[in-house]
């Protein structure tokens, strides 16, 4: 095991008709996640950019306006995360809710990376 820190970003493609239900969504993920020892950086739903804003490398990527979110948390390290894991299947309010939204999420599809500081 690592004893670096796991540092985990949830990007969440939404459905637009279910923002007021993701919202609920992601305000029981930040407290369950804290409540067991993560620290949790808030969820992030995309808007539109500022008027004029041009990427600054033409040609290497693009401005993309869909219905994203995306959450970040972190926990001390390998060990604290698997305890979060352990402890949060066990809590009810996380089971509760993942019955809740396991039958109709407030996503269309999600994807998690593990990160690692690089500077």
């Amino acid at each position: 095991m690592s004893n670096t820190p796991v540092i985990c970003e949830v990007r969440y493609y939404i459905d637009p008709d279910a923002i007021s239900e993701f919202k609920s969504y992601a305000r029981t993920w930040m407290k369950l996640i804290e409540r067991y020892g993560g620290t949790h950086d808030g969820y992030f739903i995309s808007r539109q950019g500022p008027a004029g804003a041009v990427l600054g490398f033409p040609g290497a990527g693009k401005d993309e306006l869909r219905a994203l979110a995306v959450a970040r948390f972190t926990f001390l390290d390998d060990a604290a995360y698997f305890l979060y894991r352990e402890e949060v299947a066990r809590d009810a309010e996380a089971i509760e809710a993942n019955s809740r939204y396991g039958k109709t999420p407030p996503f269309k599809s999600y994807e998690r990376v593990f990160l690692e500081r690089l500077v």
